[in-house]
Formats: C-alpha cells, structure tokens, sequence
C-alpha cells in the first residue's frame, strides 16, 4: 500500500481549523469540504483517462478525458458524506455509491449495516472517503468489500490518520494484488486508549452533523 501524507501550507491551514476546538459544525463542514478538494488533487493523480480530439478556436487538437468505466467515489457513512462534495467538486462526472460500516466500541470490529454499489466493479477505480483512519478496522473491511466486487484500483480518503491504523491496513490488505493508495493531510501521533487519534480532531461525525440526543 503506498501512503502519501499531502505536505501544503493550505492543508495544513485548513486542518489546524479543523482540529480547533472552538470550529463550529458549518465552519467544520466547510472547510473539510474545502480540504477534501486540496486531497483530491493529490488523490487522483492515477485517474485514468483516454485521448480525444478537440477543435480550439484556432486549430485542432488532442486532449484527454476520463476514461469508461467511470471513476466511483465510495463515501464510507456517515461520516464520510461530508467528505463528498468536495470530492466530487473535482471529479463531476463520477459516480457516486454509498457503504454503512459501524465499528464495535469494545472490540474495535468494523461490520457493514448498508451498502448502495454496484454489483459488479471490474474494471473501476475506487475512491473511498472515511474522514479519520484511527484503528485501520473499518477502512480496510471497506477496501476488502469493494475489492470483492472486483474493483481494480482504490484510493483511500482521509482527513487524518494515525501510525496504528496505517499498520494495520497494510498488514491486512498485504495479499492484494490491486493497486491500494491511501492520501492523507497528515499522519498523528498515536490512538488513545479508546481508539481516537491523538491530537486528532474529536469525532469527526459529531463535529460535522452534531450529536444527537
């Protein structure tokens, strides 16, 4: 698994904002609508595309575009979706699936209540949005199931992650024989011991939508 953690005083910016304590929900929202865009630049660097042929006002010429099947951007719920529009900011023409992974608080086991995907992926590439990659757990079930559905290259998502969580999608996914990348703003410290990365930024869920009662 190749890991690329995005080093830009922009990222940056925006993620010390993001971590501040004092960030409303809609400030929140926003700029990890505006990060996510900055990640996606990065994130689809081995978008696959295909010649064309154009007219420019002056003369003709050869261009490309995206090539068919059509990229898939895979938010993982529910955290996930604030990640989408940013993603799709850059990458309008793609399709859009949808994948509810809910991690045990005890066992830190990730398992998959919902999903809204194709039946058959051969053939795509995969961008799967998960705002934080703290005990690796719910990542790589979520790689393994697109995987099953014969995706053929995935990139992960992610705002943060910690060294534990890399580890151990790496160590799970090691037998794929797929191209797996994962692009992040920054690689934290460590896990606490409940599984949140530190520093971090709280739980990204919570602090994108609010708790509910």
């Amino acid at each position: 698994m190749d890991t690329l953690v995005v080093d830009h005083p922009l990222v940056a910016h925006k993620l010390t904002a993001l971590r501040d304590v004092r960030t409303d929900s809609p400030t929140f929202r926003r700029l990890a609508d505006e990060l996510v865009t900055l990640l996606a630049y990065e994130a689809t660097r081995d978008v696959r595309v295909e010649p064309t042929e154009i007219t420019t006002p002056v003369s003709p010429a050869t261009g490309v575009r995206l090539a068919s099947p059509k990229p898939l951007v895979v938010p993982i719920l529910r955290a996930g979706l604030g990640m989408l529009d940013g993603m799709v900011r850059l990458l309008p023409t793609a399709e859009v699936g949808f994948l509810g992974m809910v991690r045990n608080e005890e066992t830190l086991q990730a398992s998959t209540y919902a999903e809204r995907l194709p039946d058959d992926l051969s053939g795509r590439q995969c961008y799967v949005l998960d705002p934080m990659l703290a005990t690796g757990g719910t990542l790589a079930a979520a790689i393994r199931f697109l995987v099953d559905r014969g995706a053929d290259h995935i990139t992960a998502v992610c705002l943060l992650a910690a060294p534990e969580g890399t580890a151990r999608l790496e160590h799970e996914l090691a037998d794929l024989t797929i191209p797996v990348r994962m692009v992040t703003a920054a690689m934290d410290e460590r896990l606490n011991e409940l599984g949140y990365i530190v520093p971090g930024l709280g739980d990204a869920g919570d602090r994108l939508y609010g708790v509910a009662d």
